[in-house]
């Protein structure tokens, strides 16, 4: 009955500290998505690789051209020797023709048609074309995942600092009443005047620290503006940083790394890029260099004008359909170096994959390892956070009745604005490495931000 009470007080008080209009974690993050500008640059990739689809279809339709030409030209014939016969007026031999015509007007037009049908070179080509857009969605999901890490990364500073300023101005006003009171006590005689010395060089030590936790407020809030697109004036986070109610990985490390390894974008990208490179060496293989092509064209070729004989015209049409067969004899060793290129770039990748899988598994540890402690760790620092406050209210009245120094009571208020500040950060960080460890298994999506931002209001701990 006691915890259910201390749980709904702090419930009441979490909800009475919320100011109006607070930006929760989901919210600056959908801000984000249309105004942070890496992002922008991410998604026009992503937009810009979509037609490389159309594009592969498009290699085994056939291809239409119209040519069409016009000029002056000249041309000369000359045939001897020639062998002449007509109805009725006999044969004849050793008949010559002449036809010139002279600066005359020549004109062509062909239409022309080519339809693949065997063609590896195209083929891979195609799997290729294939295979970028599906990259191309990979680090598209790879930039959102970027987003949401670094909105929350961002939106956590802020609420970092902002307690931060909380804590040291608590701090200040504790150390101004201990300086007030450590002053009085000197001038009726009760207090050695070290003391006045020591609660002076505290009271501006803290003084210099606000500025400078003021400062970085304004630096960090203004980043988290400019990536969400939201005023930095009216930009209002949940009043300081909210307990955690944060389990741990609740799965063995073995699971997360073999979830990392099929669902890490990094990894899927390094493994396509292999993929792709030996697509680039199939294009280059001896088998891919013939095709075989269904070609078919009309075409007119007229020469109209006066020569040497007189006025003369010269008129030429043709239709054909057929098969062209294309086998390239010597390329001067240009396929076969291609080829051993892309194989050897196919090893690269190869190699790229097994070190960034060493890498992700790295990572994944180490934000396991941490997520393993890190409620523990929050519990034990809400402990000691709970034990530091207990200690500064005992020193507080210890040094009003005698017992404990001026530099007693300073020092345990420095003590309990540290263990607060402390205990934020491990919050703060205990959240962040749950969204990195959705990341590195590619599942971090708007419910992991959403289910962080209702832990982060969830009444818990002191």
């Amino acid at each position: 009955m006691r915890r259910d009470l201390r749980l709904g007080a702090w419930a009441l008080v979490w909800a009475l500290a919320q100011p109006a209009g607070a930006t929760d974690l989901v919210q600056a993050w959908q801000a984000a998505l249309n105004n942070d500008k890496t992002h922008a640059v991410a998604r026009a990739s992503h937009a810009a690789a979509q037609p490389r689809r159309d594009q592969a279809t498009s290699l085994w339709r056939p291809n239409v051209g119209l040519s069409a030409s016009v000029g002056l030209a000249s041309n000369q014939t000359e045939v001897t020797g020639a062998q002449f016969s007509a109805p009725g007026l006999g044969s004849s031999t050793g008949v010559g023709f002449n036809t010139s015509v002279n600066n005359g007007t020549a004109s062509r037009w062909a239409v022309s048609a080519v339809q693949p049908l065997y063609n590896p070179e195209r083929r891979a080509q195609q799997q290729q074309l294939g295979l970028s857009v599906d990259a191309a969605e990979l680090e598209w999901q790879a930039a959102l995942q970027a987003l949401m890490l670094r909105t929350a990364e961002r939106y956590f500073d802020v609420a970092l600092a902002e307690e931060t300023l909380r804590v040291q101005q608590g701090q200040l006003d504790a150390v101004q009443r201990a300086a007030t009171e450590v002053r009085d006590r000197f001038e009726l005689g009760s207090a050695p005047v070290t003391d006045t010395f020591e609660a002076q060089a505290r009271l501006a030590g803290i003084r210099a620290q606000v500025l400078l936790a003021d400062t970085d407020l304004q630096q960090k809030r203004q980043w988290l503006a400019d990536s969400t697109g939201l005023p930095a004036a009216a930009l209002r986070l949940p009043a300081g940083v909210a307990p955690s109610n944060g389990t741990g990985p609740q799965r063995p490390l073995a699971g997360w790394i073999a979830e990392a390894e099929a669902g890490n974008p990094g990894i899927r990208l390094q493994r396509l890029a292999g993929e792709i490179a030996r697509q680039e060496a199939a294009k280059y293989s001896a088998r891919s260099s013939a095709r075989l092509d269904l070609v078919a064209q009309v075409a007119r070729d007229r020469l109209s004008g006066n020569g040497d004989f007189g006025a003369a015209s010269n008129l030429s049409a043709n239709q054909a359909i057929g098969l062209q067969l294309t086998i390239p004899l010597f390329s001067g060793g240009y396929r076969s170096a291609k080829q051993d290129e892309a194989l050897l770039l196919a090893d690269k990748a190869v190699a790229e994959v097994d070190n960034t899988r060493q890498q992700v598994a790295q990572q994944v540890r180490s934000v396991w390892l941490g997520l393993s402690v890190g409620t523990e760790r929050v519990t034990a620092l809400a402990q000691a956070l709970q034990a530091s406050e207990s200690r500064r209210d005992a020193t507080r009245l210890g040094h009003q009745v005698g017992h404990r120094t001026t530099l007693d009571m300073l020092n345990a208020e420095n003590d309990s604005a540290a263990a607060r500040l402390t205990l934020a950060q491990a919050r703060t960080v205990l959240w962040l490495d749950r969204l990195r460890l959705a990341a590195l298994v590619g599942q971090l999506d708007e419910a992991a931000l959403r289910s962080v931002a209702q832990d982060m209001a969830a009444p818990a701990g002191p």
